[in-house]
C-alpha cells in the first residue's frame, strides 16, 4: 500500500470512529432517559419541564455543533488540519470516556455538548483533508469512500450498541468507542502528513460570496428540509400506531427500513462519486436531488403498492432461540407459525406495505448517493481553489442547519394536523423545488454548459 493510499485509509478510519460514536449515543438515548428519569426542575424561580430537559439531551448537542463550525473551520484553514484533527480525536476519546460517569441530566447535557464539538470537528477535518489530498479528477470518489465509512459505522454501531448494552451495560460500549478513536488517533499521528497550507484572514467572508457556493446553497438550503423530513419520518411511519397514521411494525422491522437507506447509500457512493468525477458534479447534484424528491412522494403509497402486488403480511427472519435472548433496542422477537421450530422470528406480522417501504427506503439511499459526493466535491473544489477548504465545508454545514432544526417541528405539525402522508409530500416537494431552483440559477448565472462542466 503506497503512502497516499494509507493517508486516505487513516482518514476513513477516523470518519468511521466519529460516526460510530455518534450513532451509538443516538441508539442509547432511550436508555439514558430511563436511567436519568428527568423531572421538572426549578432554576432561579423558573420551572423547566421534564420534556424540555429531554429535548436538551439533543438540542445541547446540536447547539454545540452549530457554535463549533466557524471556529473549527477557521482553525483548520489557519493552522495544520492534521494537528486540529488529532486534537478533536483526543477530545472525542475523553468525551466518550466521561459518559459512563454521567449521574444527572445536567452532566449528560454537558458531555453531549462536548460530543457535538468532537463530531463536528471530526467531520469537518476528515472531509477537508480528503478533499485536499484528492486530485480534482478523483475527489468525489474519495469523498464517497469517506461517506461510505461513515454509513458503515452507522449500521454497525446502531446494531452493536443495543446488544452490548443488554449484555454489559454502558461501560464496555464506551470502552469500545474510546479504543476505536485511540486507534484512529495513533494511525493519524503515524501516517498522515502534516498539512502545510496556511490561510491568513477569515476565508468565510470570501467564500460566502463565491458564486458557485451561492448557487449550490440555493439547492442545499431546501434539500436539508427534504432529507430531514423524509429520513426522520421513515422509521416513524413504520413504527407508530395505525391510529397516528403509521404501520405499527416491531422494532426490528423499523430498523430494517433505516438500514436499507444507509446500506444502499454506503454501497453506491464510491461508484457514483467516481461517475460524477467524470460526467459533471452539478449534473449529479441535480439528478440525485430530483430523484430523491420523486421517491419520497411514493412513500405514502407503500400500503397500496403492497396490496396491489399481493405482498405477504408475514415474513420470517429467524435466529436460533438460544440467541434470541440477546435483543436489540425495541426488538420484540415473535414466535410465528411460519418460523422454523426452535427458532425465533425477528420480524413477525407486518402489512403488505413492508417490502415496498423497504425498497423505497433503499431507493432513497441510491438517489442520495448520486447527490452527496458530488455536492461535497464541489464545495471541496471551491475551497481548494480559494484556499479555504475547511471554511468551505463549514459554510456547507451552516447552510444545512436551518432545515435540520426547523424540519422536525414542521414534520410533527404536519403529522398531527394534516396527515402522515403530508410529511413525505412536503419533503419530496422541498427536494424537487431545490433541484429546480438549482437548475434555473445554474443555467441563468453560469450558462447551459455548467450542468456538465462543473
Amino acid at each position: 500500500m503506497n503512502h497516499d493510499r494509507l493517508q486516505f485509509w487513516m482518514l476513513y478510519l477516523a470518519r468511521f470512529a466519529e460516526g460510530f460514536g455518534f450513532i451509538t449515543l443516538i441508539t442509547l438515548l432511550p436508555y439514558y432517559i430511563n436511567v436519568l428519569d428527568p423531572s421538572d426542575t426549578t432554576i432561579l424561580g423558573v420551572t423547566i419541564g421534564a420534556g424540555l430537559i429531554v429535548g436538551l439531551y439533543t438540542t445541547g448537542f446540536t447547539l454545540a455543533q452549530t457554535a463549533a463550525v466557524v471556529p473549527l473551520a477557521w482553525a483548520g484553514d489557519r493552522f495544520d488540519k492534521r494537528t486540529v484533527l488529532l486534537g478533536i480525536l483526543g477530545l472525542g476519546a475523553i468525551t466518550y470516556a466521561l459518559f459512563p460517569q454521567v449521574d444527572s441530566s445536567a452532566s449528560f447535557i454537558a458531555i453531549r455538548a462536548l460530543q457535538g464539538i468532537a463530531v463536528t470537528g471530526g467531520g469537518l477535518m476528515t472531509l477537508s483533508l480528503v478533499g485536499q489530498l484528492a486530485d480534482v479528477g478523483t475527489r468525489a470518489n474519495a469523498i464517497g469512500k469517506a461517506n461510505a465509512a461513515n454509513f458503515a459505522a452507522s449500521i454497525l454501531g446502531s446494531i452493536s450498541a443495543g446488544t452490548l448494552y443488554e449484555l454489559f451495560g454502558f461501560g464496555p460500549i464506551f470502552l469500545v468507542i474510546v479504543a476505536l478513536i485511540t486507534v484512529a488517533w495513533v494511525g493519524t499521528f503515524a501516517f498522515l502528513d502534516a498539512d502545510e497550507t496556511r490561510i491568513e484572514g477569515f476565508p468565510f467572508a470570501d467564500l460566502a460570496l463565491n458564486r458557485r457556493i451561492l448557487t449550490l446553497s440555493t439547492f442545499r438550503f431546501q434539500y436539508a428540509f427534504a432529507v430531514t423530513l423524509v429520513r426522520t419520518w421513515i422509521p416513524i411511519f413504520a413504527g407508530v400506531a395505525a391510529a397516528q397514521g403509521g404501520l405499527a411494525y416491531g422494532g426490528f422491522a423499523v430498523a430494517l427500513t433505516v438500514v436499507a437507506e444507509k446500506a444502499t447509500n454506503m454501497v453506491c457512493q464510491p461508484f457514483t462519486g467516481r461517475l460524477s468525477d467524470g460526467y459533471g458534479r452539478a449534473l449529479f447534484v441535480f439528478f440525485g436531488g430530483a430523484a430523491y424528491g420523486v421517491v419520497a412522494l411514493f412513500v405514502p403509497f407503500a400500503p397500496g403498492i403492497g396490496a396491489a402486488i399481493g405482498f405477504p403480511s408475514q415474513l420470517t427472519l429467524s435466529v436460533p432461540s438460544a440467541v434470541a435472548g440477546i435483543t436489540f433496542p425495541g426488538w420484540i422477537p415473535v414466535v410465528s407459525e411460519a418460523a422454523v421450530p426452535g427458532r425465533v422470528d425477528l420480524v413477525g406480522d407486518v402489512s403488505p406495505a413492508f417490502l415496498p417501504l423497504l425498497v423505497l427506503s433503499g431507493l432513497l439511499g441510491v438517489a442520495d448517493s448520486f447527490r452527496e459526493p458530488a455536492s461535497m466535491a464541489l464545495f471541496a473544489d471551491e475551497g481548494t481553489e480559494e484556499g479555504g477548504v475547511a471554511s468551505s465545508f463549514g459554510i456547507r454545514e451552516l447552510v444545512w442547519r436551518p432545515g435540520s432544526v426547523i424540519a422536525p417541528l414542521l414534520g410533527g405539525w404536519l403529522m398531527y394536523e394534516v396527515s402522515m402522508g403530508a410529511v413525505f409530500y412536503v419533503g419530496g416537494a422541498f427536494a424537487l423545488t431545490g433541484a429546480a431552483t438549482f437548475l434555473l440559477v445554474l443555467v441563468y448565472g453560469h450558462g447551459t454548459d455548467a450542468l456538465t462542466e462543473w
